[in-house]
């Protein structure tokens, strides 16, 4: 018998698990940035959408806090380290880089770990976010990377280090984020597959 929850209610929480490790392996092993972020976007999908599938699913008690516990645990894996690596791998390696990768680091933690206190039942529904969610990390920085591709890259290098203190300073600000609907969450899918295709095969 082995501990842990392996029924289908988790099932989308850790193929985007997967998709994190290959991030991984292609921006560390191969330097493949941009199928790095693909797979930080298809990351961002099945943790959209893992919540959706998990409460069509009958769950004991346990389960139910277990999905929560894996889910931020993932955010933590997936876009929390993943981005900081794709960064080193984009050569993003001054040592104001790292300073503001240990802030990174450290607001989308904290932000996580006060996501778990308020998320503490998870019977209790709220319609907004409090920060900027981690997982955002999956839109933005894939988002904001296509402007390597028009600016020189020493300007590029500044613009995008502020992109990403700012992103965790959001995590950790007191504004009010809606949660997507089915429409929103939708549209993030169509903007998501759409990058994945300029990345893989038009850039």
């Amino acid at each position: 018998m082995i501990i842990g929850k392996w029924n289908k209610s988790v099932i989308l929480s850790y193929i985007g698990l997967f998709f994190g490790v290959f991030g991984i392996y292609f921006a560390v092993i191969t330097n493949n940035i941009k199928a790095a972020f693909a797979c930080l976007i298809l990351s961002g999908i099945c943790d959209m959408f893992d919540g959706t599938i998990a409460r069509k699913c009958k769950r004991t008690e346990e389960e139910k806090e277990f999905g929560i516990q894996l889910d931020s645990l993932n955010d933590v894996f997936n876009f929390a380290a993943l981005p900081i690596l794709i960064f080193i791998g984009m050569g993003l390696t001054e040592i104001y880089n790292i300073i503001i990768y240990c802030v990174y680091a450290m607001f989308a933690i904290a932000r996580l770990a006060n996501f778990n206190i308020k998320t503490a039942n998870p019977n209790k529904k709220a319609k907004y976010y409090e920060g900027l969610p981690v997982t955002s990390a999956a839109i933005i920085f894939p988002v904001f990377y296509l402007l390597s591709f028009v600016l020189k890259e020493n300007i590029f290098n500044l613009v995008y280090s502020l992109i990403i203190l700012l992103v965790g300073i959001l995590f950790v600000t007191n504004i009010k984020v809606a949660k997507p609907g089915l429409k929103m969450s939708i549209l993030f899918l169509v903007m998501g597959i759409v990058a994945i295709i300029l990345y893989l095969f038009l850039l």
